[in-house]
């Protein structure tokens, strides 16, 4: 039975999916078609940091950013499906594959931001979004482990965390985040640099 999580809420991965190796994290959504005369097109990145010596996290290195223009972090842990620009339909509108035994020891955390393509200039916003989530799966199995449902909570909000995989005493956790911000992808890669 998948858990479903409320906003700050975690899991520790190695208990409750023990014989996990693989993740399939499908982040999904509802938006308008367009608005302010623009297409609405949301995206998905993966920030895969290490911890500095702050312990903040910090991208290994800028080929460790898998978005729609770089598909694949080096060595093929993490995988993204590729760029839906309508998400139409129900389900996941962009999924990413995470092989956690692949991912490089230096590893910590993967935050999963998704923005929205040149909002600012498109007058766009999370406030025009419905049915925000984010859900992991056993990829093997295709199993359900758990799921946030993001709610309304964001108003004039450009790019939103949903959430995070992250490693604390060699076991992998996810923790459903649900921050937003006023911020672009630019904005978030020069901040996990």
């Amino acid at each position: 039975m998948a858990i479903s999580l409320s906003k700050g809420q975690g899991i520790n991965l190695a208990k409750t999916a023990p014989s996990l190796v693989r993740v399939r994290v499908g982040l999904g959504w509802d938006a308008p078609e367009l608005h302010s005369g623009y297409p609405f097109d949301i995206d998905v990145s993966a920030f895969i940091c290490g911890l500095n010596a702050a312990g903040e996290p910090k991208l290994l290195s800028d080929e460790h950013l898998v978005f729609y223009n770089n598909l694949t972090s080096p060595n093929g842990a993490v995988v993204h499906s590729g760029d839906n620009r309508t998400g139409a339909g129900d389900g996941d509108d962009e999924v990413l594959t995470v092989d956690l035994a692949r991912l490089e020891a230096a590893a910590m955390e993967i935050s999963f931001v998704v923005t929205i393509h040149e909002a600012h200039s498109r007058g766009q916003n999370f406030g025009l979004v419905r049915n925000a989530a984010i859900r992991l799966y056993d990829d093997l199995s295709g199993t359900l482990i758990a799921g946030y449902q993001l709610g309304e909570a964001f108003g004039s909000e450009t790019a939103v965390q949903f959430g995070s995989l992250f490693r604390s005493q060699g076991e992998w956790h996810f923790k459903a985040v649900g921050a937003g911000y006023r911020l672009g992808l630019a904005d978030f890669v020069a901040g996990y640099q």
